[in-house]
């Protein structure tokens, strides 16, 4: 069994979306009743690089730019490095890149606060 069932982490993800919050890292961990390590972050990577391409595939926003780190309230390296999202350039961290996210989440809060499936 997947340590991050895809199914369930949409669902929370949806869930999230739907009440216009992201989530941390941690608190995806504890919703699966797993303790946060560092090195299990990438499967956590995996599943919801999964979980954005079937939300492209239904022509919906990506979900994984609502899982954030707790202390700056901005995505990890791998969503930055991923490319399930528009090109960015400049650093991972920062004003400028904490504007490129929220953007990135208001379409998903928007898309699903609006009641689309």
């Amino acid at each position: 069994m997947a340590l991050f069932p895809v199914d369930e982490l949409e669902a929370l993800l949806i869930l999230r979306a739907q009440s216009g919050l992201p989530i941390s890292y941690a608190e995806v961990f504890h919703w699966f009743g797993i303790p946060f390590q560092r090195f299990q972050v990438r499967q956590l990577c995996a599943a919801l690089e999964e979980v954005d391409s079937r939300q492209r595939g239904q022509g919906r926003p990506e979900l994984a730019a609502l899982v954030v780190r707790q202390s700056d309230g901005i995505p990890g390296q791998g969503w930055w490095l991923s490319k399930s999202h528009d090109p960015w350039e400049g650093p991972f961290e920062g004003p400028e890149a904490r504007r490129f996210v929220e953007r990135h989440q208001a379409r998903a809060f928007r898309h699903w606060q609006e009641g689309n499936d």
